[in-house]
């Protein structure tokens, strides 16, 4: 899952830097015909050199959904990891919206706003780069609860310092910390779920799961946008850490809970 996420990070990364140098050289319709051709390249990988060992299940056979939920040990845990999923997402979307807007306030008499704001928007992904395989081998050692766990955790501390940061340099430090942290928590949520859902709901309930997580992206775009709008945007991250605050706590007791 780590491994997953890293792919993704480095695509988010390197995509728009090649479309941009693209659109620069070729023009703007260009990149859309090699991102066409791209992904007809990946079909093609995919349909001829993956091979899936999958038993399909007949419609007959196929559970409800509410059966489903209601056979599950730990329903409740599947669904803390929904909102987990929700609330991760929204932490991380909260913020984009704000980076370049933030950052120029920082530095209002800078000539290099575009590539500072540039800078401070990749740092969180190239901490994600470099840790997720660590965290990824870690989560095998102590298990996907654990990092999660503590992940959200240090992921509040870290808002703590980024609303009260002097300059856009620290807040590209703390942000870079922060992706160093983020490569463990939706891959955890992730492993969970994958430890504890039957195989014949895997489809559905990753459905759900990825559901909740544009449920997220919309919430956090607008908790961002609303906030600074209203406030300051150092209370975007202040409101940001609150939720993954309490994320940690419905963390916390959901295990308490169930160890008790």
């Amino acid at each position: 899952m780590s491994q997953m996420m890293t792919a993704g990070t480095a695509g988010n990364l390197v995509g728009p830097l090649i479309g941009g140098a693209l659109s620069s050289a070729f023009g703007y319709r260009i990149p859309f015909f090699i991102t066409g051709g791209l992904m007809f390249l990946t079909f093609l990988g995919t349909w001829l050199l993956v091979k899936e060992d999958f038993t399909p299940v007949s419609r007959e056979k196929m559970k409800p959904m509410g059966q489903i939920l209601q056979d599950l040990p730990n329903v409740k845990l599947i669904i803390i990891m929904f909102v987990t999923t929700m609330i991760v997402q929204s932490s991380t979307m909260s913020i984009d919206p704000i980076v370049s807007l933030y950052v120029k306030s920082l530095m209002p008499h800078s000539n290099n706003i575009a590539l500072i704001a540039g800078i401070v928007a990749a740092t969180p992904g190239l901490g994600t780069m470099l840790s997720a395989s660590h965290i990824g081998h870690l989560m095998d050692r102590v298990g996907a609860e654990k990092v999660l766990r503590w992940g959200l955790l240090i992921a509040t501390i870290l808002f703590i310092p980024m609303t009260f940061i002097p300059n856009a340099w620290s807040l590209a430090f703390w942000r870079f910390l922060l992706g160093i942290i983020s490569a463990g928590l939706l891959p955890a949520a992730q492993t969970i779920l994958t430890l504890n859902v039957p195989p014949e709901a895997f489809g559905r309930v990753f459905s759900y799961n990825q559901s909740f997580q544009a449920v997220g992206a919309v919430l956090g775009s607008l908790l961002g946008s609303t906030i600074s709008g209203m406030f300051t945007y150092e209370w975007v991250f202040a409101a940001t850490g609150i939720t993954l605050l309490i994320n940690y706590l419905i963390m916390q007791f959901s295990s308490q809970s169930r160890n008790a």
